[in-house]
């Protein structure tokens, strides 16, 4: 990682010391002894060898050639290596590392592969255009591990960083996850994110106990592994593994591991239905009700002719739907059960069947929203895109506070986009006093409108994931707000909340005004289809008595093509 413009040259190290005191601040009670030695003896570095040690950690891989070394903030690297191989967080190649030969062989080029070749002197040498990769596996397959280790050896020094659990599992209790970084950092101090502040003592743990982070981290780490070998194994073998390791979890997951989990049994479920494996997709989706799965399995268990669960499922999701997707596919599907020989018109074909259409110009068909736009113009309307963002913002800058309360216990470091519990039902259940009490606040579009603005302007620019700064959003917030009554901008932000996965999504594409008239409009074009989500939010807005429809669009040949097809039948 080379040094970011306008940041000190040891910006990392920093930052990294910034994380340890962190974990050990809110973690201590949870640490093992082997993660408390790697902290106390991270603090009994020097600072040139804690930032060698950090350099490495920071990059891909645990081998690395000596030789290729150099940091211009470190004027003594040999020394820093030296303090880290004694102190242990390094070590020289050797045959303990002969089960990793591949990492530490991919680290060379190929003309000193080559060069290891001939070392080698094999009775039968490869030819030097031979591909790198080609190359790597006529190594490993023509010599033991041990041969190639002091090969390397020999042409290079290679050291490996040592205490990688302990390391790994620092950043793991910090962001709560695997996929973030360091970089994190370097985004916010170059000031490319601008995150919502918080005092330093509010932070809240992420992880109760020690079993709250070996589930949630096995979990990731099983989902890690499906990714690597669903290219490696057949489908078969994929199933058995994945099975195998289900059959193998020792009591209740922590609550904190359950949505990572539903989301890896999701995934293991859809790749093994893509490999057209129905029976093996249905027995891991039975693992979760989690959506899609009743779906998924309603569909499966018919297609092996058990109807009458799959009719029960259907049942279940029309009773007690997790989303819009499951409560018209029920409906749907259960017709299309029952009347086995007669074609079912599922809910959103015929909603879309039923819609007005406009005409509009061929030549807008891969701008369908804006030909739209330029029909009601024509009308003496005017128009913009309303699709998710403005009602996105709308709850994003009328709850900003309440998203954000520590309080709640969902903000547990100071580089978190979003509360952890964001897109749980937790997120409505721990909030919905707070929510209710807000909206009870706001009885009238001027204390909307007011709060909306002094939101906008105290937050400009800050890191909100329903908030998007560009320029029209205010003004297109407002607008929603000018048209829509205080009771129907409440309903809607409350439906918001119960589900902000889902229901933060779906919103129609225009609004549209002139004068007092307002209306807000879904666009299909010929080829395009209603959503489920699409549906939910048009049945919403009927309910509460707000202006909005579906409009099929009708192609239309303009002027000047219809003259030339008269001339030239």
């Amino acid at each position: 990682m080379e040094t970011p413009p306008d940041l000190p040259p040891k910006y990392y190290l920093d930052n990294y010391r910034f994380v340890l005191e962190f974990v050990k601040k809110l973690y201590d009670a949870i640490l093992i002894d082997s993660e408390r030695q790697f902290l106390d003896a991270f603090d009994r570095l020097s600072e040139d060898a804690q930032c060698l040690f950090v350099r490495f950690t920071n990059r891909r891989g645990s081998f690395f050639k000596v030789n290729a070394l150099s940091y211009a903030e470190l004027t003594d690297i040999p020394a820093a290596l030296t303090e880290l191989i004694e102190s242990g967080f390094i070590e020289g190649l050797g045959e303990n590392h002969a089960a990793r030969t591949d990492e530490v062989v991919d680290l060379f080029t190929k003309p000193e592969l080559l060069l290891l070749t001939q070392a080698l002197d094999p009775a039968v040498p490869p030819a030097r255009s031979i591909r790198k990769p080609d190359l790597v596996r006529w190594l490993m397959h023509e010599y033991e591990p041990k041969e190639l280790i002091e090969g390397l050896d020999a042409l290079e020094p290679v050291v490996k960083v040592c205490y990688e659990v302990e390391a790994m599992m620092m950043r793991f209790l910090f962001f709560g996850n695997r996929h973030n970084d360091m970089s994190e950092f370097v985004i916010r101090d170059l000031g490319h994110v601008q995150y919502q502040s918080f005092q330093e003592d509010n932070f809240s743990v992420r992880f109760e106990t020690r079993k709250d982070v070996e589930d949630k981290l096995m979990i990731s780490l099983t989902g890690e592994t499906f990714h690597e070998l669903k290219d490696e194994l057949p489908p078969e073998e994929i199933y058995d593994w994945f099975m195998n390791w289900q059959g193998g979890l020792v009591g209740e997951l922590s609550a904190v591991a359950e949505p990572s989990y539903r989301r890896l049994v999701l995934r293991v479920g859809a790749w093994l239905e893509r490999k057209k494996m129905p029976e093996q997709a249905l027995a891991v989706y039975q693992l979760t009700d989690h959506a899609p799965s009743r779906e998924r399995r309603a569909r499966l268990l018919q297609r092996v002719g058990d109807v009458e669960e799959a009719l029960a499922l259907c049942e279940d999701m029309i009773a007690h739907p997790q989303n819009a997707d499951e409560r018209f596919f029920g409906l749907d599907y259960r017709e299309k059960i029952k009347n086995k020989k007669k074609r079912v018109v599922r809910r959103t074909t015929k909603a879309l069947k039923d819609a007005d259409a406009v005409p509009v110009p061929i030549s807008f068909r891969y701008r369908v929203e804006l030909g739209v736009m330029e029909y009601f113009r024509e009308l003496g309307y005017e128009a913009a895109f309303s699709e998710n963002e403005p009602w996105r913002a709308l709850f994003g800058l009328v709850f900003w506070d309440i998203i954000y309360d520590t309080n709640v216990r969902a903000i547990h470091h100071p580089l978190q986009r979003v509360p952890s519990d964001f897109f749980l039902p937790d997120f409505y259940i721990k909030r919905e006093s707070l929510l209710k009490n807000r909206l009870s606040e706001l009885t009238d579009r001027e204390s909307y409108s007011t709060l909306v603005k002094e939101t906008y302007i105290e937050k400009f620019g800050t890191a909100n994931v329903l908030v998007a700064w560009f320029e029209g959003q205010l003004e297109l917030v407002l607008r929603l707000i000018r048209y829509l009554e205080p009771a129907q901008l409440g309903a809607i932000l409350l439906e918001m909340a119960k589900h902000l996965r889902e229901n933060t999504r779906g919103f129609p594409d225009l609004l549209i005004w002139k004068d007092d008239e307002y209306d807000i409009v879904e666009v299909k074009s010929p080829t395009d289809h209603l959503s489920s989500q699409q549906l939910h939010w048009q049945h919403f807005f009927e309910n509460i008595g707000v202006n909005s429809r579906v409009l099929r669009v009708e192609w239309t040949m303009e002027e000047d093509e219809e003259n030339i097809s008269e001339n030239n039948p």
